[in-house]
């Protein structure tokens, strides 16, 4: 899959069905096969000494990229930051914070959390509190783009639930078509199953709307 995608991949999402069945290991398996940056995307959510190892672990791992979950706080966000600024600039990996999950809606917000805010207001509100704790940017669905890129700027957003106009949602709620993704201020979008499950990506790609000069920036 590698070999075939990384002419159109600007870099490639690894979560826990590849890392708890093969290890860390397999990251440079899918480097030697092409995948030049990687995206280590395990969330980490513990406490602030926990995550600060997880990102120096990631780091000598050559990751290029790691999420957490802003949920876990100030103190854990802050961790990890320190860590990365431990690291060599070259080295260190790009810190994303995640808010909201695109399977998530406001009835699950507010009736299961008990969050009282909007979905679109929590997310803006704890975006905002990752990049005050220094994070490099927030992963958040094409709905949320526009008011978030206003509150935090130029911090990066990455934007998953990237499906065709008309496709399928499967176990996701907030999704979209990349070119609102893009227009809407996206810096990079996670698509999966669309060319995962594709004989012809360079198709799968027109099919979202990308036009072959954007797609090493996705």
């Amino acid at each position: 899959m590698v070999r075939k995608l990384a002419p159109y991949a600007g870099a490639f999402k690894v979560g826990y069905a590849l890392t708890l069945q093969h290890g860390l290991d397999v990251l440079d398996v899918l480097r030697d096969e092409g995948a030049e940056r990687i995206f280590l995307d395990l969330k980490f959510h513990d406490i602030p000494n926990t995550v600060g190892r997880a990102v120096k672990e990631a780091a000598s791992r050559g990751v290029w990229m790691m999420t957490l979950h802003i949920a876990g706080g100030p103190a854990m966000l802050t961790a990890a930051v320190e860590e990365a600024k431990f690291l060599d600039p070259a080295k260190a990996p790009l810190l994303m914070g995640v808010s909201i999950l695109t399977s998530l809606d406001q009835h699950f917000l507010t009736d299961h959390l008990g969050v009282t805010r909007t979905l679109e207001d929590h997310m803006v509100y704890l975006s905002t509190l990752g990049v005050e704790c220094g994070l490099d940017g927030v992963v958040c669905s094409v709905h949320e783009i526009v008011p978030i890129r206003k509150a935090i700027g130029r911090k990066i957003i990455v934007t998953p639930g990237i499906r065709p106009a008309q496709g399928e949602k499967h176990d996701q709620q907030r999704v979209g078509d990349a070119r609102t993704a893009l227009d809407a201020g996206a810096d990079y979008l996670v698509i999966g199953r669309a060319l995962t499950s594709t004989d012809d990506p360079v198709q799968a790609l027109r099919d979202l709307g990308i036009e072959s000069e954007e797609w090493q920036a996705v």
